[in-house]
């Protein structure tokens, strides 16, 4: 982890390099190239990590550095202006993504019980009593996307 802390500092040094002789648009390239290839990597094994609000602090960074903001400027905006997804959220669409495209692995709650039951698009939750395992990538994946509306989980066989 502290080496994708230190692989996301240089990213920063270098965005504050160039920041002055660049576009607003060349920026985002240089953001997405560098920074964002680095911290979606294996995102949702190492998300619910300790060192992970490092990572996000880094991230709001790099956005200051990008718009020119001061350093204690809410980032809420400027993500929304420059149409970047925050830490949080990345690891949130991550893990659906993973979901989905892993439907196989999971089972839902209409497969586990002889009954017919109200949701039955949601999917079953594996057995655990671990805290670990609970913030795990099978656990959490299954608790957001129960969390989805209806019409969007109908649309998730559609990839």
């Amino acid at each position: 982890m502290d080496k994708i802390v230190a692989k996301l500092s240089s990213a920063c040094f270098a965005m504050r390099s160039v920041k002055p002789f660049v576009s607003q648009q060349t920026q985002k390239v240089i953001y997405y190239s560098h920074f964002h290839s680095i911290i979606s990597y294996s995102l949702i094994f190492w998300c619910n990590s300790a060192p992970s609000s490092r990572v996000f602090r880094l991230q709001k960074r790099i956005i200051r550095i990008m718009t020119g903001s001061r350093k204690g400027d809410s980032c809420r905006k400027l993500f929304t202006r420059l149409k970047i997804l925050p830490f949080p959220s990345l690891y949130i669409f991550f893990l659906l993504r993973f979901v989905i495209r892993n439907r196989e692995l999971f089972l839902t709650d209409n497969e586990t019980h002889n009954y017919g039951i109200w949701q039955h698009h949601n999917l079953h939750y594996p057995p655990t009593n671990l805290k670990k395992y609970q913030t795990g990538v099978f656990y959490m994946g299954v608790k957001l996307y129960n969390s989805l509306p209806t019409f969007i989980k109908k649309e998730s066989n559609n990839i």
